[in-house]
């Protein structure tokens, strides 16, 4: 049989010579999941970029680094784009003319047990570095990180308390200096610290406990509840902004309402991921830290309805 008879169909109507691939669902999921990852790595790496280049603190060898990992970053998701396209049993005709590529090169360049493999060996970038005054000198927004929202947090409990540093000293056993740099976000904490001033300014250490996890990059438990542990996350980032009214933090991010505001803070539910989004930039925090608690938290409601009562 000729090539030409086995790329016809019995009506004789031509048809193309490759078949569409067979759907492979699991890892579909495993690729969408990855593209979440990564568009939070290529806000990472812009981040960097914009706050580099906003200072004047990067020199062009800097910039063209930054450029190139994110170039990096963007290839990455391209391959996984077109490897979900084929585990979802879609042509990669739909693609190609976007990806300015044929069929053939984006099945080949774009190989599944390849991305598979990469994407389990793939280390994400830590979020971008900065200092408050950097930020301020460029007029930009700061997205502070976890150890320096914690500690804004403990400072303004420390001063809405009436205690004095050296209280906290004494109950800690160490010297004074010693909680200057930890409530200044120059030092790291250890739960044991966080608890005590907790104690000390007469709040509730719980309350403080999501944002002490983020700081030192610890993972909450199973045994805490995913919705009502987001929205002690979110309560605690308010809290570190000085508790502002909804007015202020509408203002920050005008795309917000007053609804989704209440509604991320105190339920009833759990909001869409961009309403959290950009609430936690509105109250000064990097949303990545925020995506893996949301996600654990859409998922027990979408189990429970009895969340949303």
């Amino acid at each position: 049989m000729s090539a030409r008879s086995r790329t016809q169909t019995a009506e004789g109507t031509p048809r193309s010579g490759r078949c569409v691939p067979s759907a492979d669902a699991a890892r579909a999921s495993r690729c969408t999941e990855a593209l979440r990852d990564i568009a939070e790595d290529c806000t990472v790496h812009s981040e960097a970029l914009m706050l580099g280049t906003s200072s004047g603190t990067l020199s062009n060898a800097e910039i063209l680094q930054r450029l190139v990992e994110l170039r990096e970053v963007v290839d990455e998701a391209i391959g996984v784009v077109v490897v979900r396209q084929r585990s979802q049993g879609a042509p990669l005709a739909d693609l190609a003319p976007i990806a300015k590529r044929t069929e053939d090169r984006l099945r080949k360049k774009y190989n599944p047990d390849t991305i598979d493999r990469a994407l389990t060996t793939r280390r994400r970038p830590k979020p971008v570095a900065t200092t408050h005054n950097s930020a301020a000198a460029a007029n930009i927004p700061t997205l502070r990180q976890p150890g320096q929202r914690l500690a804004s947090a403990l400072t303004l409990m420390r001063n809405g308390s009436g205690r004095r540093q050296r209280e906290l000293a004494a109950e800690m056993g160490v010297d004074e200096s010693y909680v200057s740099r930890m409530l200044s976000g120059q030092r790291d904490l250890s739960w044991k610290y966080v608890r005590i001033i907790c104690e000390v300014c007469g709040v509730d250490p719980e309350s403080m406990k999501p944002l002490w996890h983020a700081a030192a990059d610890v993972q909450p438990s199973d045994a805490e509840d995913p919705v009502e542990y987001l929205r002690t996350y979110l309560r605690g980032l308010h809290y570190a902004a000085g508790s502002p009214e909804p007015g202020v933090v509408l203002a920050a991010r005008h795309t917000l309402h007053a609804e989704d505001v209440h509604r991320a803070l105190h339920g009833p539910g759990v909001p869409d991921w961009s309403v959290i989004a950009r609430l936690t930039i509105a109250l000064q925090s990097l949303p990545n830290i925020a995506r893996p608690l949301w996600r654990r938290a859409q998922k027990a409601a979408e189990n429970d309805p009895t969340t949303f009562s």
